[in-house]
């Protein structure tokens, strides 16, 4: 078994962001659990993609370090997702000069991972995977991260990719492969870009592509997608196999912790409710690599807890829009009585329909 195995969480979704609260929260979920592992990384952080070339503003770098050293006061490997969006149509002298001065603020956060991340981004161009590791080249230079991962544009065999930004230019996944340095991560969601499982056969094939163990940007229990926003995502990773797409497949951690370098799964745009499943996700490797059970998140919130789990197979599998206005009032009375349990709220929030699809997420 890999004892380097990484394990955690990506803040990688669309839509409503955590607040700072939330996130700090987060940090201290995943020391409770024995994950490593916080990439933040969210999509809609305009000065992490869209806007990369601009600064912080002074407030938001302020809570940005001060997230930063509460994940490493925990023990929790603490990493910024940079996504320089389309940086590789134009790497001038002048977009190097501002790639550069976003570096030096980054490196204030003496975050010990940096996630170089292009996807969702055109790819159909020539010369993509050259200029992607030029990038890349750069960044490494003069990051004082300790680790590199990288997320490449086409981070899985899904069409879905190919209908969204092009076509995959021939020989791009090998030649990252063969030109990244062997010590930087390399991103792959699985068959699919939300994938229900992980055949092994896949992940040998992808392995040998990109001559390195992929690292998993699992995509459960996230639910950004337009088909997954009227869902909330209660259920144990182990029962994960019905989807809302008709896919299906087990879910196994076995051949994950053989032939991947680790797991880092994208929570839900509900933060609370996302510790649920996660807690699932820490109980498995704890059974794989320790033999025993990890604690389930317990607190003055049992009742909420036993609440939610009689209602997950409602809100995961029925959703939103299939309940009657009747149900949602009846459903927003009884979890009401419990604010202000983050749990409780977020449940109010989501049946109160404040949260709506981000039409930027186009996966």
């Amino acid at each position: 078994m890999n004892a380097n195995f990484r394990l955690g969480t990506v803040e990688g979704f669309f839509g409503r962001q955590w607040s700072w609260q939330a996130r700090r929260d987060h940090a201290s979920f995943l020391a409770a659990q024995k994950f490593t592992t916080y990439l933040y990384a969210p999509k809609n952080d305009v000065y992490l993609r869209k806007q990369w070339f601009t600064p912080y503003p002074a407030e938001t770098f302020t809570e940005l370090k001060a997230l930063a050293r509460h994940a490493a006061g925990l023990g929790v490997e603490f990493g910024i997702g940079l996504s320089p969006y389309e940086l590789y149509r134009d790497f001038s002298a002048r977009q190097r000069e501002l790639l550069l001065q976003k570096l030096e603020q980054l490196n204030q956060l003496q975050a010990p991972l940096l996630a170089v991340l292009f996807d969702d981004m055109l790819g159909e161009l020539p010369g993509l995977a050259a200029t992607q590791i030029e990038i890349l080249d750069c960044i490494r230079a003069h990051t004082n991260a300790s680790k590199l991962a990288f997320c490449p544009t086409y981070y899985s065999f899904d069409p879905l990719l190919v209908k969204h930004f092009g076509r995959q230019p021939e020989r791009y996944l090998d030649e990252l492969g063969q030109a990244l340095a062997p010590e930087i991560a390399v991103f792959w969601t699985g068959p699919k870009v939300i994938s229900h499982c992980y055949p092994r056969d896949h992940l040998l094939e992808v392995g040998d592509r990109l001559k390195r163990k992929p690292l998993l940007w699992d995509n459960y229990p996230v639910n950004d997608a337009k088909r997954l926003t009227p869902f909330l995502h209660l259920q144990p990773f182990a029962l994960r196999q019905a989807n809302h797409d008709g896919n299906s497949g087990q879910f196994s951690l076995q051949p994950v912790l053989e032939l991947c370098s680790g797991l880092l799964a994208n929570p839900m745009n509900q933060a609370y409710l996302s510790q649920i499943p996660l807690a699932s996700l820490a109980a498995l490797h704890q059974q794989h690599t320790q033999g025993k059970h990890a604690q389930a998140a317990t607190s003055a919130r049992q009742t909420v807890l036993a609440r939610l789990a009689q209602d997950a197979e409602l809100f995961q599998r029925q959703g939103l829009e299939q309940l009657a206005a009747t149900e949602k009032s009846q459903l927003l009375a009884v979890y009401q009585q419990w604010l202000p349990d983050p749990m409780a709220l977020e449940v109010c929030e989501w049946l109160q329909g404040q949260y709506a699809f981000d039409p930027a997420c186009l996966t």
